[in-house]
């Protein structure tokens, strides 16, 4: 086998069309494009969601809820991940360094899902009011930075 002689696979290229090459092609004349129309010349098509000056469905749908761009910068953290964390102290620091929430992260919040049967310290971080009480029921405590 020499380089010179290396050919693609039988049936994997295939010719590109060339319409407008007269009448035997099959695609001589309109080309393919039909008769007359905005679709038939050169340049004349309209931009997506253009439903010919009929009011298109994006306008015609109405405007629907508003999603935060603060919502980046919140995290949450379970009892279970609390748990299988093993530190005693936990702060914001301590939670992007296991990875359990992500480096842009500035607010945190512990919910209650899960079990937490170890004494932990919550600095800096906020919890709700059934995970609170599951903490301080295993003997820890939350200190939060509000």
């Amino acid at each position: 086998m020499d380089l010179n002689s290396l050919k693609p696979a039988e049936g994997s290229k295939k010719a590109r069309r060339r319409v407008g090459r007269g009448i035997g092609s099959g695609l001589g004349k309109t080309a393919g494009r039909g008769h007359k129309g905005q679709k038939s010349r050169a340049g004349g098509f309209h931009k997506v969601g253009f439903e010919g000056g009929q009011m298109p469905l994006q306008r015609r749908l109405p405007k629907r809820g508003f999603k935060s761009a603060q919502l980046k910068y919140n995290g949450e953290v379970t009892l279970k991940e609390l748990q299988h964390l093993g530190a005693d102290e936990v702060d914001l620091l301590t939670l992007k360094a296991a990875g359990l929430v992500r480096e842009i992260v500035k607010h945190v919040k512990v919910i209650k899902s899960g079990e937490l049967s170890r004494k932990v310290v919550l600095k800096g971080i906020a919890a709700t009011a059934g995970a609170k009480a599951a903490i301080e029921a295993a003997g820890g405590s939350v200190q939060d930075a509000a």
